[in-house]
């Protein structure tokens, strides 16, 4: 039977009002902080643009644990996310589940073999395939400061040695303001600690340990030491600190209430949507030691098997939609980060953004780029967690060095 054309006119309008998209993609991801939730929004809308819905699924906790949790518990039921914010080994761990999916139409379409340096497309792939997309490049070993408290400190310089910084986070605490802004959450302890371990260790001590795990190293004296100038850091984190939202303790810092904070550059992402200018308002640096060297952690987003084919679709939209170079420039401006790609114009980054491009280039040749292990880029997951619980009882009690060292080095055998 022939429909007359004001009836499909009719029909045609109803189903578009039922559903404006092919099909909703759910993301699981833990971009909840005022910068983070900004540039999450914007990738929200390059879907969209796309012709796919976008289905949050955000879960609160800036270290990711809760987000993992909720993901296991919707894989083992059968109905995981499209996509899921995962990073370094444990892509490779879900991998071995057989759970995701191959996007390797997106990376070939895309060249994403010739855009990506190989060590991060490696991190994608398993088993020659990519199942995982990269959003950006974080560097971990930053040191924030508010220059404002530092020159009613009297201190006149950013700090690059760990003798420099403890003279600094002295007057900083006799001027009445607190020295280090911090969150007491074990994440947070761990990004700390890895930078302390780089600036007292260096590199190379830094990959035997935590990439390596060797045992010798993770016994040795240095590791002793390590611990012995961690324990004087968290002499200057104010009382209030257990359980602190890490973006709580940045606003502390871009209020003047505190010196300075030790966090991965997602912490900029704060500063910015505060409204405040780099080298003006705020001050970015290396942590003290560890000027030759960079930590990173690449965010990604892991692809997970679909039954339906247009969610399959929606999946290849979403992953071309994150390497889309408007969008790397967009949300890494928004977070902080650095364009995992090549191809993103520089022209809007700012000096801290800059030289986290030129660091991560000159680490890339000296053997100073190394992965973070607290941010889940160095260790299988068991083993991080039980490394990360050391640190986290050694900020959190009279432990001392050697007694922390032997139980960092049990630890590192946890499979």
């Amino acid at each position: 039977m022939k429909l007359k054309l004001k009836q499909i006119v009719v029909m045609t309008g109803l189903v578009c009002a039922s559903s404006a998209y092919a099909t909703d993609v759910e993301v699981l991801h833990y971009w909840t902080s005022g910068g983070e939730a900004k540039s999450a929004g914007q990738l929200k809308e390059i879907v969209k643009e796309a012709g796919y819905g976008w289905k949050d699924f955000a879960v609160a906790g800036g270290g990711g644990e809760n987000a993992m949790t909720a993901l296991k518990t919707r894989v083992i039921s059968g109905n995981p996310p499209t996509a899921a914010q995962i990073k370094g080994p444990s892509i490779q761990e879900w991998g071995r589940e057989g759970v995701l999916a191959n996007i390797d139409e997106a990376a070939i379409a895309g060249k994403w073999d010739s855009v990506l340096p190989k060590v991060v497309a490696d991190i994608m792939k398993y088993k020659g395939h990519y199942v995982a997309v990269p959003v950006n490049v974080h560097r971990v070993n930053w040191v924030w400061a508010n220059p404002e408290v530092l020159k009613r400190a009297g201190v006149t310089a950013m700090p690059t040695t760990w003798d420099a910084f403890f003279a600094a986070a002295d007057k900083i605490k006799k001027s009445g303001a607190i020295a280090i802004a911090h969150g007491g959450q074990p994440w947070q302890d761990a990004t700390v600690f890895e930078s302390v371990a780089l600036g007292v260790g260096g590199a190379d001590f830094y990959k035997k340990a935590f990439v390596k795990l060797d045992q010798r190293e993770l016994t040795s004296p240095t590791m002793v030491k390590v611990f012995d100038t961690l324990g004087r850091v968290k002499t200057y984190i104010d009382k209030d600190a257990p359980g602190r939202d890490w973006n709580l303790a940045t606003a502390m810092v871009i209020n003047g209430k505190a010196g300075f904070q030790f966090m991965g550059d997602w912490a900029k992402g704060e500063f910015a949507a505060a409204g405040k200018i780099p080298g003006k308002d705020y001050l970015c640096a290396a942590a003290p030691g560890t000027e030759k060297s960079y930590t990173f952690n690449i965010d990604s987003f892991a692809m997970f098997a679909q039954k339906d084919a247009d969610a399959r679709k929606g999946q290849l939209a979403l992953a071309n939609a994150i390497m889309n170079p408007k969008f790397q420039a967009i949300f890494n401006l928004n977070k902080g980060s650095i364009p995992v790609r090549s191809g993103v114009s520089k022209n809007k980054f700012d000096d801290c953004a800059l030289k986290s491009m030129d660091d991560m280039d000159s680490t890339s040749k000296n053997g100073g780029l190394v992965p973070s292990f607290a941010h889940g880029m160095a260790m299988p997951s068991a083993t991080q967690g039980a490394v990360v619980d050391v640190i986290a009882k050694f900020m959190n009690s009279d432990m001392s060095s050697k007694d922390a060292v032997v139980a960092l080095a049990k630890a590192a055998k946890t499979k």
